[in-house]
């Protein structure tokens, strides 16, 4: 892969440059034993300091897939059983209703649910919630009824009505958020302290937190809104709380590029890391299927907050299904990410993929709101799509 530098480099090149831009990126591919390449280009900040490796990313929701693995712990160990009500670990979501509607009032009329919760609905986001950026439902219950955004980090935020019965459908939503409650009942613990304790220490992973250090603040990237104009504009008073009340497993994370491709070569050495074993092979290959039960489908995003995402969706008509917890092509997707790969995104469009197969893994990161930015999201698209050309340039030399 002797041209995959150059191509890579051109790529990130291309979004820092000309009028539509991003204010700066940061792009890593891995294999299973090291890092392949690694890029930075950019600002931190339109006009501010230059985008490096070491800067600081509000990751999002690639925190799921590292909340999730700290559920799947709990199962090798017997503490959790997927299919036992939630509220056994977690109980205040057993006091959830589901939301019908509203009345001729605008109040909402709830129901109790037909079902209880299951651990297993909430890793495939089929056990009833949303985002209020995602759902008109959430937005009218934010806008009208006060109901907090996630983004505050707050137990307001999470205790929110299901949409539909556990288990009938997929939405994607605060479910991991959910999974991280229950692995802190099990545990006892926060969920910082689980993950550090038995994910980030055993990969060595070092600045990746809920809270940032002084250090962690003084390179963290600005996230930046992008107007209709296709213009930029720096959002400085805007990021995730530290020392929030609750750590939320489904989106809560800061971190470097760099510790979060120690993450992915866990997954491509099938849960092995540097300093000890995370989750056993056979965890591993079991967690990476896909598991929603049809009619449940992975569906198109709908942006109903414009300013916090537009409608996005990974490889349109490509059939997609939801594994614990990541997104799962079931077709060879355009980019040449082959089947069965795994990967995801983060609201202030950061992207990653692991594929198992050829043993690589990559990480697009940005901080830029709405999701789906029409730079940075063709980007990732972009830079993966180098990736297999120079793959396949290498197996055919």
């Amino acid at each position: 892969m002797t041209d995959l530098k150059a191509a890579c480099d051109a790529v990130l090149a291309r979004a820092v440059s000309g009028p539509v831009r991003v204010p700066g990126v940061v792009a890593m591919l891995t294999g299973r034993e090291g890092d392949i390449y690694a890029g930075a280009a950019g600002e931190r900040r339109l006009g501010g300091a230059e985008m490096t490796l070491d800067t600081v990313f509000a990751i999002f929701s690639t925190t799921k897939a590292i909340a999730g693995t700290t559920a799947l712990q709990c199962v090798e160990e017997g503490l959790l059983d997927l299919d036992a009500p939630a509220k056994d670990y977690a109980p205040a979501i057993g006091r959830l209703q589901v939301i019908e509607g509203f009345d001729a009032g605008g109040a909402p009329r709830l129901r109790a649910p037909k079902t209880d919760v299951t651990t297993r609905q909430l890793m495939l986001h089929t056990a009833g919630f949303g985002y209020d950026f995602f759902s008109e439902t959430y937005k009218r219950l934010a806008e009208d009824h006060g109901q907090p955004s996630v983004v505050t980090a707050s137990r307001a935020a999470l205790e929110t009505p299901l949409l539909f019965d556990p288990g009938t459908r997929w939405e994607y939503g605060t479910n991991i958020d959910w999974v991280g409650q229950v692995v802190e009942g099990i545990r006892g613990k926060r969920l910082g302290q689980v993950m550090r304790e038995r994910v980030f220490d055993p990969l060595g992973m070092e600045e990746i937190a809920f809270t940032r250090t002084t250090a962690m603040k003084d390179r963290s990237a600005t996230i930046h809104a992008r107007g209709a104009d296709g213009g930029l504009e720096p959002m400085d008073g805007f990021a995730l709380p530290d020392d929030p009340e609750i750590d939320m497993g489904g989106h809560g994370l800061y971190a470097t590029v760099p510790d979060y491709m120690k993450f992915i070569r866990m997954w491509l050495n099938d849960g092995a890391g540097p300093n000890g074993r995370v989750l056993r092979p056979e965890t591993v290959d079991w967690a990476v299927k896909g598991a929603l039960v049809p009619p449940q489908k992975v569906t198109m995003l709908p942006g109903v907050i414009p300013s916090l995402s537009n409608d996005a969706e990974f490889f349109p008509g490509l059939a997609k299904d939801w594994a614990y917890t990541f997104m799962v092509n079931a077709e060879t997707a355009p980019t040449g990410r082959p089947a069965g790969s795994i990967g995801w995104a983060g609201l202030a469009n950061s992207y990653f993929w692991i594929d198992r197969q050829n043993g690589l893994g990559g990480y697009w990161a940005t901080q830029i709101l709405p999701f789906g930015d029409a730079v940075s999201f063709p980007g990732f698209l972009e830079f993966e799509t180098a990736v297999y050309r120079a793959l396949a340039a290498a197996k055919a030399a």
